[in-house]
Protein backbone atom coordinates (compact mmCIF):
# COMPACT_ATOMS: atom_id res chain seq x y z
CA UNK A 1 0.00 0.00 0.00
CA UNK A 2 1.34 3.29 -1.10
CA UNK A 3 2.54 5.59 1.85
CA UNK A 4 1.02 8.95 1.89
CA UNK A 5 3.48 12.09 1.66
CA UNK A 6 4.32 14.36 4.78
CA UNK A 7 4.39 17.64 4.63
CA UNK A 8 5.92 19.58 7.95
CA UNK A 9 5.06 23.12 8.93
CA UNK A 10 7.63 24.65 11.32
CA UNK A 11 5.62 27.77 12.00
CA UNK A 12 1.62 27.30 12.46
CA UNK A 13 0.58 30.74 11.92
CA UNK A 14 -1.22 32.59 9.37
CA UNK A 15 1.31 31.74 6.08
CA UNK A 16 2.08 28.22 7.57
CA UNK A 17 -1.73 27.58 8.14
CA UNK A 18 -2.94 28.87 5.04
CA UNK A 19 -0.42 26.31 3.27
CA UNK A 20 -1.10 23.74 5.02
CA UNK A 21 -4.97 24.34 4.48
CA UNK A 22 -4.35 24.05 0.89
CA UNK A 23 -2.06 21.48 0.90
CA UNK A 24 -5.06 19.26 2.80
CA UNK A 25 -7.49 20.70 0.88
CA UNK A 26 -5.68 19.07 -2.06
CA UNK A 27 -4.88 15.64 -0.19
CA UNK A 28 -0.98 16.51 -1.27
CA UNK A 29 -0.28 14.38 2.33
CA UNK A 30 -0.55 14.00 5.94
CA UNK A 31 0.21 17.23 7.30
CA UNK A 32 2.31 17.97 10.84
CA UNK A 33 1.75 21.56 12.21
CA UNK A 34 4.55 22.85 14.50
CA UNK A 35 4.88 25.82 16.55
CA UNK A 36 6.17 26.79 19.85
CA UNK A 37 2.88 27.94 21.26
CA UNK A 38 1.16 25.39 23.51
CA UNK A 39 -2.19 24.64 21.91
CA UNK A 40 -1.54 26.76 18.69
CA UNK A 41 -0.82 23.98 16.07
CA UNK A 42 -2.49 21.05 17.97
CA UNK A 43 -5.59 23.79 17.52
CA UNK A 44 -5.27 24.67 14.10
CA UNK A 45 -4.90 20.92 13.03
CA UNK A 46 -7.70 20.18 15.15
CA UNK A 47 -10.00 22.21 13.30
CA UNK A 48 -8.78 21.12 9.87
CA UNK A 49 -9.02 17.40 10.78
CA UNK A 50 -12.71 17.78 11.58
CA UNK A 51 -13.40 19.25 8.31
CA UNK A 52 -12.65 16.17 6.66
CA UNK A 53 -15.49 14.43 6.58
CA UNK A 54 -17.45 17.38 5.04
CA UNK A 55 -14.78 17.62 1.97
CA UNK A 56 -14.31 14.12 1.55
CA UNK A 57 -10.29 14.46 2.87
CA UNK A 58 -8.83 11.38 4.02
CA UNK A 59 -4.97 12.32 5.00
CA UNK A 60 -4.32 12.91 8.78
CA UNK A 61 -3.41 15.94 10.52
CA UNK A 62 -1.33 16.88 13.49
CA UNK A 63 -0.14 19.76 15.77
CA UNK A 64 3.26 19.94 18.43
CA UNK A 65 5.24 21.73 20.39
CA UNK A 66 7.81 18.88 19.78
CA UNK A 67 10.37 20.18 17.03
CA UNK A 68 10.98 16.22 16.21
CA UNK A 69 7.91 15.24 15.42
CA UNK A 70 9.03 16.47 12.02
CA UNK A 71 10.53 13.53 11.88
CA UNK A 72 10.42 11.81 8.31
CA UNK A 73 8.88 14.58 6.60
CA UNK A 74 9.43 14.50 2.73
CA UNK A 75 8.81 18.47 2.74
CA UNK A 76 9.05 20.88 5.16
CA UNK A 77 8.25 24.75 5.05
CA UNK A 78 9.73 27.30 7.07
CA UNK A 79 7.79 30.04 7.97
CA UNK A 80 8.99 30.63 11.99
CA UNK A 81 10.14 33.59 13.29
CA UNK A 82 9.27 37.19 14.01
CA UNK A 83 6.48 38.76 11.69
CA UNK A 84 7.02 42.08 9.94
CA UNK A 85 5.14 45.01 11.64
CA UNK A 86 4.43 48.10 10.78
CA UNK A 87 7.64 50.50 10.15
CA UNK A 88 9.62 47.66 10.04
CA UNK A 89 11.63 46.94 7.33
CA UNK A 90 12.22 43.02 6.22
CA UNK A 91 16.33 43.93 7.39
CA UNK A 92 15.11 44.95 10.72
CA UNK A 93 14.15 41.17 11.28
CA UNK A 94 17.39 40.02 10.25
CA UNK A 95 18.87 39.62 14.06
CA UNK A 96 15.84 37.75 15.66
CA UNK A 97 15.04 35.83 12.39
CA UNK A 98 18.79 34.38 12.24
CA UNK A 99 18.62 33.22 15.65
CA UNK A 100 15.48 31.08 14.83
CA UNK A 101 16.91 29.63 12.11
CA UNK A 102 19.93 28.28 13.82
CA UNK A 103 17.04 26.19 16.05
CA UNK A 104 15.26 24.98 12.90
CA UNK A 105 18.22 24.29 10.91
CA UNK A 106 19.59 22.05 13.41
CA UNK A 107 16.53 20.65 13.61
CA UNK A 108 16.03 19.60 10.35
CA UNK A 109 19.58 18.15 10.39
CA UNK A 110 18.84 16.10 12.67
CA UNK A 111 15.11 14.90 12.11
CA UNK A 112 14.22 15.76 8.38
CA UNK A 113 17.78 15.82 6.65
CA UNK A 114 15.90 13.84 3.71
CA UNK A 115 13.24 16.79 3.30
CA UNK A 116 13.30 19.10 0.72
CA UNK A 117 12.87 22.51 2.41
CA UNK A 118 10.96 25.67 1.66
CA UNK A 119 11.89 28.91 3.66
CA UNK A 120 9.50 32.05 3.69
CA UNK A 121 10.52 33.57 6.92
CA UNK A 122 12.10 36.95 6.63
CA UNK A 123 14.46 38.57 5.21
CA UNK A 124 14.19 35.74 2.74
CA UNK A 125 17.62 35.92 1.08
CA UNK A 126 19.20 36.18 4.52
CA UNK A 127 16.92 33.44 6.19
CA UNK A 128 17.51 30.71 3.63
CA UNK A 129 21.02 31.44 3.53
CA UNK A 130 21.50 30.33 7.30
CA UNK A 131 19.34 27.02 6.86
CA UNK A 132 21.31 25.96 4.36
CA UNK A 133 24.10 26.52 6.59
CA UNK A 134 23.02 25.12 9.63
CA UNK A 135 21.63 21.99 7.80
CA UNK A 136 23.97 21.43 5.58
CA UNK A 137 21.63 20.70 2.73
CA UNK A 138 22.36 20.07 -1.17
CA UNK A 139 21.77 22.84 -2.88
CA UNK A 140 18.94 21.16 -4.55
CA UNK A 141 16.89 20.45 -1.51
CA UNK A 142 16.40 24.13 -0.30
CA UNK A 143 14.74 26.93 -1.95
CA UNK A 144 13.31 30.40 -0.61
CA UNK A 145 9.54 31.72 -1.31
CA UNK A 146 9.51 34.97 -3.03
CA UNK A 147 9.51 35.43 -6.91
CA UNK A 148 5.85 33.09 -7.14
CA UNK A 149 4.28 35.72 -4.25
CA UNK A 150 6.26 38.69 -6.09
CA UNK A 151 5.39 37.66 -9.48
CA UNK A 152 1.59 37.01 -8.21
CA UNK A 153 1.60 40.29 -7.05
CA UNK A 154 2.71 42.03 -10.11
CA UNK A 155 0.58 39.93 -12.34
CA UNK A 156 -2.51 40.56 -10.48
CA UNK A 157 -2.06 44.57 -10.88
CA UNK A 158 -1.23 44.85 -14.43
CA UNK A 159 -4.41 42.37 -14.73
CA UNK A 160 -6.28 44.77 -13.37
CA UNK A 161 -5.06 47.76 -14.62
CA UNK A 162 -5.80 45.56 -18.36
CA UNK A 163 -9.04 44.69 -17.30
CA UNK A 164 -7.88 41.09 -18.48
CA UNK A 165 -7.64 37.64 -16.40
CA UNK A 166 -4.83 36.76 -14.33
CA UNK A 167 -4.17 33.88 -16.16
CA UNK A 168 -3.46 35.87 -19.71
CA UNK A 169 -0.39 37.26 -17.78
CA UNK A 170 2.39 36.09 -17.97
CA UNK A 171 5.24 38.00 -15.56
CA UNK A 172 8.86 37.21 -13.34
CA UNK A 173 9.83 38.71 -10.20
CA UNK A 174 13.40 38.70 -9.71
CA UNK A 175 16.66 39.11 -7.69
CA UNK A 176 16.20 39.60 -4.11
CA UNK A 177 12.79 39.69 -2.04
CA UNK A 178 12.65 43.04 -0.71
CA UNK A 179 12.36 46.68 -1.95
CA UNK A 180 14.98 46.31 -4.46
CA UNK A 181 12.82 42.87 -6.31
CA UNK A 182 13.00 43.37 -10.31
CA UNK A 183 9.99 43.11 -12.35
CA UNK A 184 11.28 41.58 -15.92
CA UNK A 185 9.59 43.92 -18.24
CA UNK A 186 11.07 41.98 -21.12
CA UNK A 187 9.84 38.44 -20.08
CA UNK A 188 6.18 40.06 -19.27
CA UNK A 189 3.17 39.61 -21.76
CA UNK A 190 -0.60 39.89 -22.17
CA UNK A 191 -1.97 37.77 -24.34
CA UNK A 192 1.40 37.27 -25.85
CA UNK A 193 1.84 40.59 -25.94
CA UNK A 194 4.83 42.96 -25.00
CA UNK A 195 3.04 44.84 -22.25
CA UNK A 196 5.22 47.78 -22.91
CA UNK A 197 2.96 47.70 -26.08
CA UNK A 198 -0.03 48.15 -23.93
CA UNK A 199 0.71 50.25 -20.61
CA UNK A 200 2.62 53.45 -20.62
CA UNK A 201 6.08 53.88 -19.29
CA UNK A 202 5.49 56.33 -16.60
CA UNK A 203 1.65 53.92 -15.38
CA UNK A 204 3.86 50.23 -15.82
CA UNK A 205 6.98 52.05 -13.66
CA UNK A 206 3.90 53.23 -10.98
CA UNK A 207 2.51 49.41 -11.30
CA UNK A 208 6.22 48.29 -10.92
CA UNK A 209 6.71 50.15 -7.58
CA UNK A 210 3.33 49.07 -5.88
CA UNK A 211 4.65 45.48 -6.69
CA UNK A 212 7.89 46.26 -4.76
CA UNK A 213 6.13 47.70 -2.05
CA UNK A 214 3.16 44.73 -2.05
CA UNK A 215 3.86 42.97 1.51
CA UNK A 216 3.97 46.74 3.33
CA UNK A 217 1.20 47.86 1.38
CA UNK A 218 -0.69 44.87 3.02
CA UNK A 219 1.34 45.42 6.64
CA UNK A 220 -0.16 48.56 7.02
CA UNK A 221 -3.94 47.89 6.07
CA UNK A 222 -4.33 44.93 8.39
CA UNK A 223 -0.77 45.45 10.78
CA UNK A 224 0.38 41.96 9.89
CA UNK A 225 2.30 40.30 6.77
CA UNK A 226 0.63 38.68 3.94
CA UNK A 227 -0.98 35.61 4.38
CA UNK A 228 -3.51 34.71 1.37
CA UNK A 229 -0.83 35.21 -1.01
CA UNK A 230 2.24 34.15 0.55
CA UNK A 231 0.62 30.92 1.68
CA UNK A 232 -0.56 30.27 -1.76
CA UNK A 233 2.75 30.85 -3.08
CA UNK A 234 4.38 28.16 -1.09
CA UNK A 235 1.49 25.93 -1.80
CA UNK A 236 2.10 26.31 -5.08
CA UNK A 237 6.10 25.29 -4.90
CA UNK A 238 4.93 22.57 -2.33
CA UNK A 239 2.61 20.87 -5.42
CA UNK A 240 5.55 21.32 -7.66
CA UNK A 241 8.25 19.17 -5.37
CA UNK A 242 5.46 16.22 -4.22
CA UNK A 243 3.76 15.64 -7.89
CA UNK A 244 6.70 16.21 -9.48
CA UNK A 245 5.64 18.89 -12.12
CA UNK A 246 8.68 20.00 -13.01
CA UNK A 247 7.27 23.70 -13.11
CA UNK A 248 9.53 26.68 -13.71
CA UNK A 249 8.79 29.00 -11.33
CA UNK A 250 10.93 32.25 -9.98
CA UNK A 251 12.51 31.44 -6.64
CA UNK A 252 15.64 32.27 -4.41
CA UNK A 253 17.96 29.18 -5.48
CA UNK A 254 21.53 28.76 -4.36
CA UNK A 255 23.46 30.31 -7.01
CA UNK A 256 27.23 29.20 -8.20
CA UNK A 257 27.81 31.11 -11.12
CA UNK A 258 25.02 31.48 -12.87
CA UNK A 259 23.55 34.87 -13.73
CA UNK A 260 27.14 35.90 -12.91
CA UNK A 261 26.66 35.08 -8.96
CA UNK A 262 28.79 32.73 -7.09
CA UNK A 263 27.56 31.50 -3.71
CA UNK A 264 24.58 33.35 -2.88
CA UNK A 265 20.50 32.94 -2.32
CA UNK A 266 18.52 35.34 -5.44
CA UNK A 267 15.67 34.69 -7.29
CA UNK A 268 16.07 33.17 -10.39
CA UNK A 269 13.44 30.62 -12.50
CA UNK A 270 14.29 27.15 -11.70
CA UNK A 271 12.47 23.81 -12.50
CA UNK A 272 10.97 23.04 -9.30
CA UNK A 273 10.26 18.89 -9.60
CA UNK A 274 10.68 15.39 -7.67
CA UNK A 275 14.25 16.20 -7.13
CA UNK A 276 13.69 19.42 -5.91
CA UNK A 277 15.40 22.74 -7.67
CA UNK A 278 16.17 20.36 -10.25
CA UNK A 279 17.85 23.13 -12.47
CA UNK A 280 18.10 26.96 -12.96
CA UNK A 281 16.88 28.75 -16.05
CA UNK A 282 19.29 31.34 -17.50
CA UNK A 283 17.53 33.72 -20.01
CA UNK A 284 18.78 36.90 -21.20
CA UNK A 285 18.48 40.32 -19.10
CA UNK A 286 18.05 43.29 -21.08
CA UNK A 287 21.27 46.07 -19.76
CA UNK A 288 18.95 47.85 -17.44
CA UNK A 289 17.27 44.68 -15.81
CA UNK A 290 20.90 43.23 -15.18
CA UNK A 291 22.14 46.29 -13.66
CA UNK A 292 18.97 46.09 -11.30
CA UNK A 293 19.13 42.48 -10.76
CA UNK A 294 22.99 42.73 -10.03
CA UNK A 295 22.06 45.83 -7.87
CA UNK A 296 19.42 43.74 -5.97
CA UNK A 297 21.92 40.55 -4.89
CA UNK A 298 24.41 43.02 -3.75
CA UNK A 299 21.65 44.32 -1.55
CA UNK A 300 21.30 40.20 -0.83
CA UNK A 301 25.44 40.07 -0.09
CA UNK A 302 24.95 43.14 2.60
CA UNK A 303 21.84 41.30 4.24
CA UNK A 304 23.72 38.37 4.37
CA UNK A 305 27.16 40.36 5.61
CA UNK A 306 24.75 41.97 8.50
CA UNK A 307 23.44 38.77 9.38
CA UNK A 308 27.11 37.09 10.61
CA UNK A 309 27.63 40.45 11.88
CA UNK A 310 24.88 40.69 14.15
CA UNK A 311 25.04 36.63 15.17
CA UNK A 312 28.54 37.53 15.57
CA UNK A 313 28.30 40.17 18.33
Amino acid sequence: MAKRKKIAFIGAGNVGATCAHLCFLRSLGDILLYDIIDGLPQGKALDMLESAPVLGVDVNVGGSTEIKDIAGADCVVVTSGSPRKPGMSRDDLLKINAGVMNIVGKAIKEHAPGAFVIVVTNPLDAMVTQIKRVSGLPKNRIVGQAGVLDSARYRTFLAAELNVSVDSVSAMVLGGHGDDMVPIRSYTTVGGQPVEKLIAAKRLEEIEVRTRNGGAEIVNLMKTSSYYAAGSAVYRMVEAYLLDRKEVLPAAAYLEGEYGVNGLFAGVPVVIGGGGVERIVQIDLTPAEKKAFDSSVAHVRELVEAMDKAIAG
